[in-house]
């Protein structure tokens, strides 16, 4: 279920007046409207407020007020207005960069506003100087409307408690009618699509979006009566509560399912997800294999001997390396496979880069990517670019961990392909075992992250990478492990397809 589509679906049923039914003794809007002008020139004639010139003209026909360029028809007993109409004070904060100060009077700015409600608890303050010269020229008060204008912008919070606080130019203030118009009802429609296409269609900016006022003034909002302007605000907040429940419920059932996927391959590399098969060839078989493919290769040049062979101390994680199964045996990464590091080819030399064919992958390219394996990421380089720098052609079916910034990404190569130097590859040195390294890695981010090291970015070096330890089961023990957790995740998964 997409919630956000369907709170937009009950705003846009509430400003086309289909949420809740008209009550045929409620007063026009019309009439409505001409009392918010009156009150409107009687505080411009008590210098209160000044007039400004750019309200929309309208006309009168028919009991109604039109626009010539209306977005949609509303009901009869409503009416069309702008937003400059509806209010008192529609202006924004100071525009100076204020001084800030570790205690004194609340300022508030966009950040503030981002979830619908102001966010008291992260706030900055600034002096009591700076507050008597901004709060001569705007206070503002419970009721009021603080809209977004700068930066994140379209999102909108009515001041909630009385407080004594300034803004900032990043926020506009609204201060409307409070006897003809409820701030809660135009917080929501302010909040609907018809209005916020009108702010995007106005943005100015080019690295900072800026939502200007003049075009805050003329966005078109659709009046009813104040009765039905609670009505609304009532039928809103009902349904947006049991919303608030679902998305909870969705949260809570999310987390339970990357609870229950983390503890999936806690107990596959514990040789506890499935059952031991005793005519398996036990793993020690399987290193003794591997050992002599490794020799081969060391012997064909093709790979550098290691510098010898670490002792692997169980004392740092017995409850993964104590009481393994019958058949299986602990080694290290790099006993099972060469470990790669990648490289990236200079970026201001065009014959490493144009019409490159050599998948080049980057830790970027894994950002939300959520498949097993991986064909290419978004550049290619050419084969001089591969020759030219530390980048290393591997093959299919090795594993790709990116080891810095960040440190976790894991997939497994679909084909050839080579990185750039954010990650620790594994080729291994026998086939059939890439799919079981993939899970065993991914149960073991944390452990293998937390033995990063540096300042600005953490790195797990390819030393470190190639010292994490393996509890390694049987071949066959592997195919196994790897097809229960591949049929629970996909169970799993269909979970999360089904609360979108």
């Amino acid at each position: 279920m997409n919630t956000k589509q369907l709170r937009q679906k009950i705003l846009d049923l509430a400003i086309r007046g289909k949420l809740v039914p008209q009550d045929p003794n409620d007063e026009p809007a019309s009439v409505l409207l001409e009392r918010v002008r009156a009150e409107k020139e009687r505080l411009i004639r008590e210098g209160k407020i000044k007039r400004d010139k750019r309200d929309s003209a309208v006309s009168r026909g028919d009991d109604k007020l039109h626009y010539e360029n209306v977005p949609f028809e509303v009901p009869e007993s409503w009416c069309w207005a702008t937003l400059n109409e509806v209010c008192s004070v529609l202006t924004d904060g100071t525009h100076q960069t204020p001084t800030y100060s570790d205690d004194g009077y609340i300022f508030l700015s966009s950040k503030n506003v981002t979830t619908g409600k102001i966010d008291w608890d992260n706030v900055m303050h600034i002096p009591e100087s700076l507050h008597n010269e901004l709060h001569s020229r705007l206070a503002p008060e419970i009721g009021d409307i603080l809209l977004a204008k700068n930066g994140t912008t379209g999102f909108a919070a009515v001041v909630d408690r009385e407080c004594i606080f300034d803004i900032y130019v990043s926020l506009a203030l609204l201060r409307t009618f409070k006897n003809e118009i409820s701030p809660e009802y135009l917080r929501h429609i302010i909040s609907s699509q018809n209005v916020q296409e009108h702010f995007k269609g106005h943005l100015k900016g080019i690295g900072v979006p800026n939502l200007h006022l003049e075009h805050i003034r003329t966005a078109p909002i659709p009046v009813c009566s104040l009765a039905e302007q609670c009505r609304i605000v009532a039928a809103i907040e009902s349904a947006f509560a049991v919303i608030d429940e679902i998305e909870r419920n969705k949260s809570d059932l999310q987390a339970a399912v990357t609870a229950a996927k983390s503890k999936i391959l806690s107990l596959a590399i514990r040789g506890k997800l499935v059952p031991q098969d005793p005519a398996d060839e036990p793993a020690s078989v399987l290193l003794e294999r591997i050992c002599a493919e490794r020799e081969a290769l060391v012997k064909a040049g093709k790979i550098k001997r290691g510098k010898g062979d670490s002792v692997i101390e169980k004392s740092c994680d017995n409850s993964y390396y104590e009481n393994l199964p019958d058949g299986w045996d602990l080694c290290r990464l790099n006993d099972i496979g060469q470990i790669v590091g990648g490289g990236t080819p200079s970026t201001t030399e065009p014959s490493f880069w144009d019409n490159g064919s050599i998948p080049w992958i980057t830790p970027a390219d894994l950002s939300g990517y959520n498949a097993k394996y991986i064909a290419a990421g978004n550049r290619m380089i050419t084969t001089t670019g591969l020759s030219e720098s530390s980048a290393v052609l591997m093959p299919a079916d090795s594993v790709l961990f990116s080891s810095r910034a960040p440190i976790g990404y894991c997939v497994i190569a679909k084909n050839e392909v080579c990185t750039n130097q954010g990650f620790k590859s594994v080729v291994p040195f026998l086939s059939g075992m890439s799919e079981y390294i993939y899970h065993y890695l991914k149960a073991r981010v944390e452990e293998i992250r937390s033995r990063a090291s540096g300042t600005t970015f953490k790195e797990v070096s390819g030393t470190e990478f190639g010292n994490t330890v393996i509890t390694l089961p049987p071949i066959a023990e592997q195919r196994r492990i790897v097809e229960a957790i591949e049929v629970a995740f996909n169970q799993l998964n269909q979970v999360t397809e089904n609360l979108d």
